[in-house]
């Protein structure tokens, strides 16, 4: 069986606005719990989750990605998730979240987008 392993890959912005953050792994109940504490302690403006390498997506994570949203936006701090695999795009629409978060095709739209 694979491990559950989840890794974030942070790359700030120049001007320090911008945490573009890539998850690699599956983004899950066994994983979900030090994603949260990482990108709560995150105090950029604006953050992107580049989703393009999360393997596997199950409610957890997506309780965890509502977290992050809600977290941010009562601190007046921008979100947005980009690149999701199909198997995430599914999950997150089955759960109706596309309707809720901003969501990207790209990690570039998604940068532009919280400017």
């Amino acid at each position: 069986m694979e491990p559950f392993r989840l890794d974030l890959t942070r790359e700030i912005s120049s001007d320090d606005q911008i945490n573009t953050t890539r998850l690699d792994g599956k983004l899950t109940l066994e994983t979900v719990n030090n994603f949260i504490s990482a990108m709560r302690a995150d105090a950029t403006p604006r953050l992107v989750l580049d989703m393009s390498g999360v393997s596997f997506l199950d409610s957890a994570g997506v309780g965890a990605l509502v977290q992050i949203f809600v977290h941010r936006r009562a601190k007046n701090q921008r979100f947005a998730l980009a690149a999701l695999p199909k198997q995430g795009d599914a999950v997150m629409t089955v759960a109706g979240m596309r309707k809720l978060m901003p969501i990207y095709e790209s990690v570039e739209q998604a940068r532009a987008a919280t400017a």
